[in-house]
């Protein structure tokens, strides 16, 4: 868990940077316990997508990101920001194809407009 919490910590320094897709995290990024929540949630959803024996208790994708206008350009500038932050951290390649692996399924319930 701890490196998993190091990916994401970095990642949510990478998306409030990233004029492509902060706009859609303004809300968390100027709240810290928000962002906390958004922080844990994610890794959970990461350890438990990668093997466990982390348990993801958050609403299924569709869900949390229903009615937000998600983008095709947004959801692959995020996949860029976490292959970015996965290189940083010389996360080796095995692991992060893994993790990469999981958000395609994902695209379709995140993706409202194209």
């Amino acid at each position: 868990m701890p490196a998993i919490q190091a990916v994401t910590g970095k990642l949510w320094d990478r998306i409030v940077a990233d004029e492509r897709i902060n706009t859609w995290f303004a809300r968390a990024a100027a709240d810290p316990e928000r962002a906390r929540e958004y922080k844990s949630k994610l890794a959970d959803l990461i350890c438990q997508g990668t093997g466990g024996p982390c348990k993801y208790a958050g609403a299924d994708m569709a869900t949390v990101h229903q009615g937000r206008g998600l983008t095709e350009a947004a959801f692959n500038a995020m996949v860029e920001d976490i292959a970015a932050t996965l290189d940083e951290l010389k996360v080796p390649e095995k692991e992060k194809g893994q993790l990469l692996g999981l958000l395609a399924p994902m695209k379709a319930a995140i993706v409202e407009k194209k």
